[in-house]
């Protein structure tokens, strides 16, 4: 068969290294000449943002941060991004810190550092999301994607255990669904299963001991990986299920990805033969369920949507939510009822299957 495809590579910039996150920042801060900084990090991270920005001056720090950005909150800010002059955004923190950033360069303009704490990814893709009216919508900006990131996997050793593998789990669900995603190519396929790889070696070290440095490594590496597939293969089935119920039950982001993640995998593996193979060999596995599942089982990962604030009675209406955003090149047609399946199956937590 030809091999014929059509793929962008977003630009930017990567800075990666154990403990350099400080050194590293000011020495782009000081490339950029920016006159006025605001710091934009979580309250339970204010410390970490203080130390890697200790060798710059900053005119704002901003902590008023809520997971999947809600409209107001996303307001607030640029007020007062706007009211401070300011110049450049860095952002010290996780999915909703780096979200929060996004959405004041999605009507500004201005550049964003990203300093990620966590595997979210959201640093690597030109994605934005904001909540409005338990409704959760995303698009797609260049002007949002951060111009610099900065790796430093010795800012995730205070994530716990838990977070680290839902966080972790979550990069595999970028990794996964860019193998069937609307935009999928031979890059993003190759770059989701090398990510593939590097999580499923470095999460379960971490595992063990929260401050082992190559798994630190290998799983914000794999992060970076999976982002960067994501943004180019864009949202595919598991995606769009989990912003539904983000944004409409308010559940939390890692943990809700986490645990859809096999579901989806299960539904779509037997009619995309090769994906699927190609995710088993990244495991090391026999089958890409296989692979996924014993990682799961090592990990103690998520199990069950019930355990994070979905309702089963909710299940219908989630499912008539996600069908029309589902997109038509997934590997398997899609219906309503395979959703609610589906769903249930994720809320009780019950084992993936085949179908």
């Amino acid at each position: 068969m030809d091999l014929a495809f059509e793929h962008d590579t977003l630009g930017q910039r990567i800075l990666f290294g154990s403990g350099k996150a400080a050194e590293n920042l000011a020495a782009e801060v000081a490339r950029r000449g920016a006159a006025a900084i605001m710091v934009i990090s979580s309250e339970a991270e204010a410390q970490i943002a203080a130390s890697v920005c200790s060798g710059i001056a900053v005119a704002l720090n901003y902590h008023e941060v809520a997971p999947h950005v809600p409209i107001e909150k996303a307001v607030k800010a640029r007020t007062a991004a706007a009211e401070a002059g300011i110049d450049l955004l860095i952002c010290v923190g996780g999915g909703s810190t780096t979200g929060l950033a996004k959405a004041i360069a999605l009507t500004s303009g201005l550049p964003i550092i990203a300093v990620p704490t966590t595997y979210a990814g959201s640093e690597a893709t030109n994605v934005w999301g904001l909540t409005e009216a338990s409704r959760k919508s995303t698009g797609v900006a260049n002007s949002v994607l951060p111009q610099t990131v900065i790796y430093d996997p010795e800012l995730t050793y205070s994530l716990p255990a838990e977070l680290s593998v839902a966080s972790g789990m979550n990069a595999l669900a970028h990794c996964i669904d860019s193998m069937w995603a609307p935009r999928a190519d031979p890059i993003n396929r190759a770059l989701a299963a090398e990510g593939i790889r590097a999580l499923a070696l470095g999460l379960p070290l971490i595992k063990a001991d929260l401050c082992n440095k190559t798994g630190r490594e290998q799983a914000l590496y794999g992060a970076y990986l999976s982002a960067v597939a994501f943004a180019s293969a864009g949202s595919g089935m598991h995606h769009k299920i989990c912003h539904v119920l983000g944004g409409a039950y308010n559940m939390p982001h890692a943990e809700t990805h986490a645990t859809v993640l096999p579901y989806v995998l299960a539904f779509n593996a037997t009619a995309a033969p090769e994906a699927a193979a190609r995710i088993a060999a990244a495991f090391g596995a026999a089958t890409a369920t296989e692979g996924l599942n014993s990682l799961r089982d090592k990990l103690d990962a998520p199990r069950a949507l019930r355990d994070y604030r979905l309702e089963e009675a909710n299940i219908a209406e989630a499912a008539q939510l996600m069908l029309p955003v589902i997109p038509p090149s997934n590997p398997r047609s899609v219906t309503s009822e395979d959703l609610e399946q589906l769903l249930h199956a994720a809320w009780a937590g019950s084992a993936p299957g085949l179908g």
